[in-house]
């Protein structure tokens, strides 16, 4: 596959793909091996993936740099690094904790049962994830997975996949993890080849392909962990502080050019500090600048060339149903590169593409509300429920109305916390996602089944005991 440059829109990299043949192999042996690793206890798994973050520490400016290519952005590859190494060390501490053995107890239902429970992990785990954080999604459901006992495939997008020379080369300098740990190179077809060949699989990505990787592994009869797209909205009640209000929409709005699933994408303000709210949002997102030359700037380029048509798509869609374009406005071309400033919307309505439809771009539409029980309407007026925002000074309120948002996190006085705290456990709503969360603990404990062994202390009852004819 020819892959393209995100800065330079020129195609100057070549993927091989892996065929299904290979991919099949790749399960097979790791699924070989993955009674050894398990057998290892979650102790000595710790110990490999500690081994595994000082090989990371040493190719980490490879993978940073091949990371800067892919996404077009040095600062964020840097930072998704630096998540990881976090990740691994938080694991690292929490997995023994959370798999210390239970001790054996009498069943409160049956008193001469004793039960002992066994944890039995899932023997091969498949993670499909996406562009627009190519290490740190990758990673984030690898990691707990090993340290379960698991052997996990892993493909990355097509769309960025550079970085994969320099984590495979980490990998391989480790080689109790090489045989539990296997990449997967290639597209669509490829992963689909991963979802025939696992035992559960985690997939972060849009709606469209996870209902698709869904279906498939209802068909086997395999848990699917489901991470999909979003439409964050932000409501700024009258109380609420406008400068932080805009700081925080305007960076969870086009920090990393908008390519986030928890970004904040539609913008509900009362209507007594509307126009102020405007003024401000408007000022700071005219001022960001782009990384055209890569060593200055805040925003980087759009990476994935289908995703600059829909964003162009949905302002274009919403300018001729009446919208009014404050800033930005339009997908740029610059030295081959496709570009979009912050494009701050007003006159919009929900009859419009971009209040309805995952942009995935740095579009901040903003529509005013009268009362706050208007603004919940319009919030869950959606087909995702992935996270919002809620600004107000006061916390009772502000916890109030999150109560009422139909989404599995809620960020009050800041937007897109999800991508810093990872030890809160939420669940996505509606069409955002299905089964259990990635975040707290539940982000390692999915990767098992409980096994109860019931363990009887007196001699069991006999057929006498359905005698009819009893007293």
């Amino acid at each position: 596959m020819k892959i393209r440059n995100p800065r330079t829109g020129l195609y100057d990299y070549e993927l091989i793909e892996d065929t299904s043949k290979t991919i099949k192999q790749k399960g097979q042996d790791s699924r070989m091996a993955q009674k050894q690793w398990s057998g290892l206890g979650v102790k000595k798994r710790v110990a490999v993936l500690r081994n595994w973050m000082k090989t990371l520490k040493e190719f980490q400016n490879e993978i940073i740099d091949q990371l800067s290519i892919d996404t077009a952005r040095k600062k964020i590859a840097a930072i998704e690094m630096d998540g990881i190494i976090g990740l691994l060390q938080g694991w690292c501490y929490r997995a023994p904790q959370l798999l210390s053995s239970p001790e054996q107890r009498k069943s409160a239902t049956v008193s001469t049962v004793m039960v002992q429970q066994q944890w039995i992990p899932y023997e091969v785990v498949g993670v499909i994830s996406p562009w627009n954080f190519p290490l740190l999604l990758a990673l984030i459901d690898v990691v707990p997975a090993l340290l379960a006992g698991s052997s996990v495939l892993l493909k990355p997008s097509e769309v960025t996949p550079r970085f994969m020379d320099g984590l495979e080369k980490s990998i391989q300098a480790v080689p109790e993890l090489a045989s539990v740990l296997k990449l997967v190179r290639g597209g669509a077809d490829a992963g689909k080849s991963v979802v025939e060949n696992v035992d559960a699989i985690c997939f972060t990505g849009s709606v469209p392909t996870g209902k698709k990787i869904g279906a498939v592994c209802a068909e086997r009869f395999i848990p699917a962990f489901l991470e999909l797209g979003g439409k964050d909205p932000a409501i700024v009640l009258e109380d609420a502080d406008i400068d932080i209000a805009t700081d925080a929409v305007l960076r969870s709005a086009a920090g990393a050019t908008g390519q986030a699933c928890q970004s904040l994408e539609r913008i509900y303000v009362a209507e007594t500090i509307f126009d102020e709210f405007v003024k401000k949002i408007t000022q700071k997102a005219a001022v960001v600048t782009l990384t055209i030359n890569p060593e200055k700037g805040q925003m980087g380029p759009l990476i994935f060339d289908k995703q600059a048509k829909k964003i162009d798509d949905q302002i274009d869609d919403a300018i001729a149903k009446g919208a009014e374009v404050l800033t930005g406005g339009k997908v740029e071309n610059i030295n081959g590169g496709l570009w979009c400033r912050p494009t701050v919307l007003i006159n919009v309505t929900h009859d419009m593409k971009v209040m309805t439809e995952e942009t995935f771009g740095p579009v901040i539409p903003i529509m005013s509300f009268t009362t706050e029980q208007e603004a919940i309407t319009l919030v869950n007026d959606s087909i995702y429920g992935l996270s919002a925002s809620v600004f107000s000074k006061d916390i009772d309120n502000a916890v109030n109305i999150s109560s009422q948002i139909e989404a599995g996190a809620i960020s009050i006085n800041d937007g897109s916390l999800t991508n810093k705290v990872f030890d809160a456990e939420k669940n996505s709503f509606k069409e955002s996602g299905i089964n259990a969360s990635r975040m707290g603990d539940a982000g390692f404990l999915r990767f098992f089944r409980k096994k109860a062994l019931l363990i009887q202390t007196e001699p069991p009852a006999t057929m006498m005991g359905f005698e009819e004819n009893q007293e």
